[in-house]
């Protein structure tokens, strides 16, 4: 029988590691100590005993300086033998990254980012790593509500727009926009702000895959999403004391060898080991090793430049506080991985597709939540820039705005979830502008005339006008050419859809529905938009594809697959808005919203709707409009809309009104920027 000591140990060994989601085999190399590798040099201790973040920046001949943070000493220069060449006043600075190529007062910057932890400021330097010199590019204070922990840098793939993340002492993360002022100067703007439950101490991020790594001193390591518009999910990568980390967790850095040598490094601190994970792997663990007279690390950084190096802080040296330097090589070679090919940090990724920005964005919805959903625009043709905007708060009601943004009525009737319009319908004796909602608070079709003189929508429903559907949800209309008349459709969340005529009642005055189709989809729908002139009606069934079919009433159930999930990588479930941009000769383009990537993509709305291109709506920092994201509905048009929008706009739900954090709105793109973006020839 094994003694009950080795028992006990083995249990306990086993419990942390089903806990953690660890394999046998992993447990067993944990308990072997971990290789070590000897450091090839150090630098000289910081002046003022104090260190926390090394980069390196390389400069055009393959070699360049170590850039570390030295608190009180500001940001200290070494070049490789470890020799101070210089400082940088930065005041008492907490954490330090670079970024290539920023454009900067029109030239290609190289730019070092430090958190001052005197008020959690976050400063900006110009730096030449061939010769050490160094100007400060801030453009005034920014300053980050919170004691400042560390920070680290990203360059969006995007766009290259430059991000801060500053860390704080109580788990806050907050995200900045960095950009030129105009001026030669980088000014910042509050993007969002994450959380984790203490102290947030160290953090970096892989452009390429926009992955934030932050380190949790006493929980373990974070990923998020770097992207300003993703969602704010973390996932765990390791943990300490039910994962492989021991006691407190130190700095994280990544290695890129390029594909099959990409790799997260973590500070096991208080057990003076690292951590190494595959990153092509969902960051699956790899092996532990150590770095010879390296204690209790905290900041480190690695990359494959300059023959591959490793610089990790040491709290203990005997000397005073310094940066220890190994290769990769040793690392690679003790854990048996292959160290890649070097890859050029100055190098950006390529960007995945194209990308716009809004020129506005409306006043947030007053409701919390999923609120905002489904925009409408309506021309006015008398003065085109004094043009509307109807959207949808799917818990109170519709919101007008004008092309400014600002709401100028709210029609507070209910909850109501798409929204459509059609010019011309025959009311009292006139023509007027009839907008329909879906209804939700009384699983209606709630029917209103817009005023364009007092911008109010008047209720016209001839009373409740009923669906019979459990749970009314995506709405448009149509106007057949045959005899003129209007027609809404309305699905359900169950995939059944119902198509209803539109007519005056006998008294007039008012509007009520009569029913005249119902056909069905196998799974959820919302999105839907019909071609008035062509009579199309497109569905999008939103975790499979996007249909094209009769608007008619007698067009039948028949339907054709214009584009799908499963057969157009350029998709993401779920996929929503679909509106129409309608040009001469039946020309244009369908706009669909892909939710799952926050984007949109472009078809053609002649022939067989050849799928055109995919764009993005990123932010515009310097005048603090947001991106777009997690889209339900949108709307465009091609009528002119004045000066600001000559050949149209698009306009999109934001489902993350992030910068400032705020309820959900509507941003508004003029189209010519698409043209431009995509390349669109016509």
């Amino acid at each position: 029988m094994m003694p009950r000591a080795v028992t006990l140990s083995a249990l306990r060994t086993l419990s942390i590691a089903l806990m953690a989601g660890v394999s046998l085999s992993t447990v067993a190399q944990a308990q072997t100590a971990p290789p070590a590798v000897a450091p090839t040099g150090q630098t000289t201790p910081t002046v003022r005993s104090g260190a926390n973040t090394p980069v390196f920046v390389i400069d055009g001949t393959g070699g360049g300086r170590i850039v570390g943070s030295g608190e009180l000493g500001g940001l200290e220069v070494y070049n490789l033998d470890g020799e101070r060449t210089g400082a940088i006043e930065a005041g008492d600075v907490a954490g330090v990254d670079v970024r290539y190529g920023v454009q900067v007062g029109g030239r290609s910057t190289t730019v070092l980012g430090a958190m001052d932890s005197r008020g959690g400021r976050l400063r900006f330097f110009s730096f030449d790593a061939a010769t050490g010199e160094a100007a400060e590019i801030t453009a005034g204070p920014i300053s980050a509500g919170l004691s400042g922990e560390s920070l680290c840098l990203y360059r969006s793939p995007l766009d290259r727009t430059l991000y801060a993340f500053a860390l704080g002492g109580g788990g806050e993360i907050e995200q900045w926009s960095i950009f030129d002022n105009g001026a030669g100067k980088l000014d910042g703007r509050l993007v969002r702000r994450l959380h984790i439950a203490s102290e947030a101490s160290y953090c970096t991020v892989d452009d390429a895959s926009g992955a934030l790594y932050v380190s949790e001193q006493s929980i373990g390591v974070w990923r998020f999403d770097a992207d300003p518009e993703a969602e704010t999910i973390p996932t765990l990568i390791d943990a300490v004391r039910l994962g492989r980390m021991t006691e407190e967790v130190g700095g994280v850095g990544l290695y890129d060898g390029g594909p099959g040598a990409r790799y997260l490094i973590a500070s096991n601190a208080s057990a003076s080991t690292f951590h190494l994970y595959d990153r092509s792997a969902d960051d699956a663990f790899v092996g532990s090793f150590a770095v010879t007279g390296v204690d209790n690390a905290g900041g480190l950084f690695a990359t494959s430049a300059a023959g591959g190096l490793l610089l990790a802080q040491d709290d203990d040296n005997p000397g005073g506080t310094n940066y220890k330097l190994a290769r990769f090589a040793d690392v690679a070679t003790a854990l048996k991985l292959t160290v890649g090919i070097p890859q050029d940090p100055r190098v950006p990724p390529a960007s995945p597709m194209a990308t716009v920005q809004a020129v506005a964005e409306t006043d947030p919805v007053d409701q919390g939540g999923d609120a905002a959903d489904d925009p409408a625009i309506w021309i006015d043709p008398a003065n085109p820039a004094n043009s509307l905007i109807i959207g949808t708060d799917k818990q109170a009601g519709l919101g007008v705005y004008d092309l400014s943004g600002k709401r100028v009525h709210f029609a507070a009737d209910g909850k109501m979830n798409n929204v459509d319009l059609r010019d011309g319908f025959r009311l009292g004796g006139k023509l007027v502008t009839l907008v329909a909602a879906s209804d939700r608070t009384h699983n209606a079709i709630a029917l209103y005339v817009l005023d364009p003189a007092t911008r109010a929508l008047i209720p016209v429903s001839d009373g409740v006008q009923p669906t019979g559907l459990g749970d009314p949800y995506g709405l448009c209309l149509y106007r057949s050419r045959k005899g003129g008349k209007t027609y809404v459709f309305i699905n359900d969340t169950d995939g059944r859809m119902r198509q209803w005529r539109l007519v005056e009642t006998r008294a007039g005055g008012k509007v009520r529905a009569q029913l005249v189709r119902e056909f069905a989809f196998p799974s959820q729908t919302e999105g839907c938009v019909a071609d008035d002139d062509t009579g199309v009606l497109y569905v999008a069934e939103e975790d499979v594809a996007l249909y094209r079919m009769s608007a008619e009433p007698n067009g039948g159930v028949a339907r054709t697959v214009v584009t799908s999930v499963a057969t157009n990588p350029a998709l993401k479930d779920d996929l929503e808005g679909v509106s129409i941009y309608r040009q001469p000769g039946g020309r244009g383009y369908l706009v669909l919203s892909s939710q799952g990537n926050n984007s949109y993509a472009l078809f053609r709305r002649e022939g067989d709707n050849a799928y055109v291109g995919s764009f993005a709506i990123i932010a515009d920092g310097a005048a603090g409009v947001d991106g777009a994201s997690e889209t339900d509905g949108l709307d465009v048009t091609s009528a002119p809309m004045g000066p600001a929008f000559p050949q149209g706009a698009l306009v999109v739900q934001d489902g993350r009104n992030v910068s400032p954090p705020q309820t959900q709105n509507f941003k508004i793109v003029p189209w010519d920027r698409i043209v431009d973006s995509l390349k669109l020839k016509d």
